[in-house]
């Protein structure tokens, strides 16, 4: 009955590479050392009764290697997007000027670059489990077309191929975790 059985490879490979893009988000935002206007995408600010991205409440610009500036369109948020970013944990400390805030960026000493270290093994972790998350749904798949009458080599032949897709993203989230470890420790 099950013999035209076709698992969307495409699909797990699709929702595969949305673990890898999240992670990459992720670590986009975890400072190196040196100043960048991504490192400030998950900072999200209580703005006009919900929860919005600091870029979208005002313009962000790194005018020099060790310091980003926002400069905060609605002068009202200025001391929530401050609020924001000290509670954000990313251990700076915002200087008001106007409805300008500044944001030096500290050299990184070694045991906060440890703590850097730590942090974006946690996100690649926390990828890896979303990528065996798609694994198991197309394993699912699998089993339930097993019981509706598909074929042991059949079975076989499409865990293998889910088997690979999954191997080769978690390779991916390696790779990039093991990048982004060296980036964190280079002085």
């Amino acid at each position: 009955m099950s013999d035209d059985f076709m698992l969307d490879t495409d699909d797990l490979e699709r929702r595969m590479d949305g673990a890898m893009a999240s992670l990459k988000t992720e670590f986009a935002s975890l400072r190196t050392g040196r100043a960048s206007a991504s490192m400030l995408e998950p900072v999200m600010v209580d703005a006009y009764g919900s929860m919005t991205p600091v870029n979208q409440v005002g313009t962000v610009n790194v005018p020099e290697p060790r310091m980003v500036t926002i400069n905060v369109w609605d002068k009202g948020l200025v001391g929530k997007v401050e609020k924001a970013i000290r509670e954000s944990g990313l251990g700076i400390n915002p200087q008001l000027n106007g409805t300008i805030i500044m944001l030096p960026i500290p050299e990184l000493n070694e045991e906060r670059r440890r703590e850097l270290g730590k942090v974006a093994g946690q996100y690649a972790e926390s990828a890896r489990v979303s990528v065996r998350n798609v694994r198991r749904d197309g394993m699912d798949q699998i089993k339930k077309a097993k019981a509706d009458g598909l074929s042991e080599d059949d079975q076989k032949f499409w865990e293998a191929e889910v088997q690979e897709i999954t191997n080769r993203h978690i390779t991916l989230v390696d790779e990039a975790l093991e990048t982004k470890q060296a980036e964190i420790m280079q002085v």
